[in-house]
């Protein structure tokens, strides 16, 4: 049997009427997907950084940001100086003060330490840093994880790397690491530092341990703390840049309080 134009044509409509309505709808009306601009950011309660988290693709990214000036980030601006602490100050980008990082993976951070300036011990919670010296120097220390001895043999305690970091020199602090910068001079220092997450964090460690529990910090302790000493000690930790060691503002002539 030969098939002719008109059974064949038959055979098509047959066929045609016999599929789902709906994969008939969905392989032959289907509607271009939504995309994000700059009037729907406007209308919505999200933040930008927010909107640019769930933009569907990075091109419907640059569509929420079309102000140029927007992809630059001041770290000298005076509104974000005189406000981390008595001993300079520490200037963060990060994908909430700066969304143009969504999508990057990266954050970055200037520290401007006066005379004498201490960045206190602290983590960064989801990244490590490396930080680069770019004015005057630092003297650094890190602690790693448990575990992690000198000469690798417990008995001589927990390994401590300690640095002097001149101008231009470079230190890793691994993520998760208690670590410390000083400024050990008269003059100021400067320091960038970069970090492989948007939203890098930090913790202040003492602020963090003294805000347990009085039992839990007593028992930290060994019992070496007064519980009526813990209030104390807790009003004044400081909580980020502070004012260094003791022999450094005797040389600097700087007042402790």
């Amino acid at each position: 049997m030969q098939f002719t134009s008109v059974i064949a044509a038959a055979i098509l409509a047959y066929t045609a009427s016999a599929l789902p309505n709906s994969f008939i709808t969905s392989t032959t009306t289907a509607t271009p997907a939504a995309t994000t601009t700059a009037a729907d950011a406007a209308t919505t309660t999200l933040s930008l950084t927010q909107q640019l988290f769930i933009a569907d693709t990075a091109v419907d990214r640059f569509a929420l940001i079309p102000n140029d000036k927007d992809f630059v980030f001041p770290f000298n601006d005076p509104t974000k100086l005189g406000i981390g602490g008595k001993g300079g100050d520490l200037v963060t980008a990060n994908r909430k003060t700066f969304p143009a990082l969504v999508g990057t993976g990266s954050g970055m951070a200037v520290g401007f330490l006066g005379p004498c300036g201490f960045n206190t011990p602290h983590v960064h919670n989801r990244a490590t840093e490396l930080q680069i010296v770019t004015q005057g120097r630092l003297m650094t220390e890190m602690v790693p994880e448990n575990n992690v001895f000198r000469d690798n043999i417990a008995a001589k305690g927990r390994r401590v790397i300690a640095n002097e970091v001149k101008t231009f020199e470079m230190q890793p602090f691994y993520q998760g690491s208690i670590h410390t910068q000083f400024n050990p001079d008269c003059t100021n220092a400067t320091f960038i530092a970069s970090f492989n997450s948007e939203d890098f964090g930090a913790g202040q460690v003492a602020d963090e341990l003294f805000s347990l529990s009085d039992d839990v910090i007593q028992a930290s302790f060994g019992q070496a703390i007064d519980g009526a000493e813990i209030e104390k000690f807790r009003k004044a930790i400081p909580t980020t840049i502070a004012l260094g060691v003791e022999q450094c503002l005797k040389q600097c002539h700087i007042a402790k309080r």
